[in-house]
């Protein structure tokens, strides 16, 4: 009887790890395949689906998409005005909603609690309802078909909920390390710049990443702001190769994959400072 349950035992592992694996193999599948189709898309004689097969690389490999786009296509351009909006959106949103949280979470001040709601209230309204608005803003001030005008966009949605966010981080940190460099006669700016930011680094890290991803390959405020083709970004470019009249799709996804190599760059980069950062969050007082 015991040499029956035994085989029971065993064999009921064995499903068990068989319907797991089977499991992990099929999640791995519809994971990596659509990666990399598109890379073999990106390197795949002709310009449409049509052109392709199921498996990756059956037709061979070509690199004239590549050479296309720099060669044929203002891609250079385009990167370079998405490349300066993220960093300028990510530059920002970090100052300000750093500053902000401070003052939040450090002063007392009439209307306090009204300005946090008020900012909690903005963040729950979508993007899309203030569009109109928007567009009549930057006409106003002469930001339409502009890169700042699209950057003080980003700015002016991410300032809300980070600010939330990075001042309930900052409520954490101690306020005996303010006081303690107040009384060695450390300016509130002091303080800010040396002490605080400096402890509060893992949620500045993370603003920084999200705030600079997030106009990377946005598409509808580009589409709402920029007009002229020398001020495109790279979501905008792209999407001109799989238009009605148009279906570049080998074109598509040989920018797709240039698009990627800087956060690819970033994250290896930055691997190290993340992890670090993060380790240093749990030794908080």
């Amino acid at each position: 009887m015991k040499n029956v349950n035994t085989i029971a035992y065993k064999a009921t592992r064995i499903i068990n790890k068989t319907i797991v694996y089977i499991f992990f193999i099929v999640v791995t599948f519809m994971v990596l395949y659509p990666l990399i189709f598109a890379v073999a898309a990106s390197v795949s004689p002709g310009t449409s689906i049509a052109d392709m097969g199921i498996i990756p690389f059956e037709r061979g490999i070509t690199w004239t998409h590549y050479q296309y786009l720099f060669n044929n296509t203002d891609y250079p351009l385009w990167f370079r005005n998405t490349l300066i909006i993220a960093a300028a959106t990510c530059v920002l949103t970090v100052l300000v909603a750093s500053l902000a949280a401070y003052v939040f979470s450090r002063f007392r001040f009439v209307m306090k609690k009204s300005m946090m709601m008020s900012l909690l209230i903005l963040q729950i309204f979508p993007s899309f309802v203030g569009m109109i608005a928007i567009y009549v803003i930057l006409y106003r001030i002469g930001g339409l078909d502009t890169l700042w005008g699209l950057v003080l966009v980003y700015l002016a949605g991410n300032i809300p909920y980070n600010t939330w966010l990075v001042k309930s981080y900052m409520d954490t940190i101690p306020l005996s390390l303010d006081e303690a460099a107040r009384i060695d006669g450390a300016s509130n700016a002091r303080i800010f710049f040396t002490i605080v930011l400096p402890v509060a680094k893992p949620i500045l890290i993370f603003l920084a990443i999200s705030s600079f991803t997030g106009p990377w390959m946005d598409f509808i405020f580009p589409k709402m702001v920029l007009r002229s083709p020398e001020n495109q970004t790279l979501a905008l470019g792209l999407f001109s190769f799989v238009t009605d009249r148009k279906n570049e799709f080998t074109n598509f996804a040989a920018g797709a994959m240039i698009v990627s190599v800087p956060f690819v760059i970033f994250f290896i980069a930055s691997q190290k400072l993340l992890t670090t950062a993060m380790g240093s969050a749990a030794v908080k007082e």
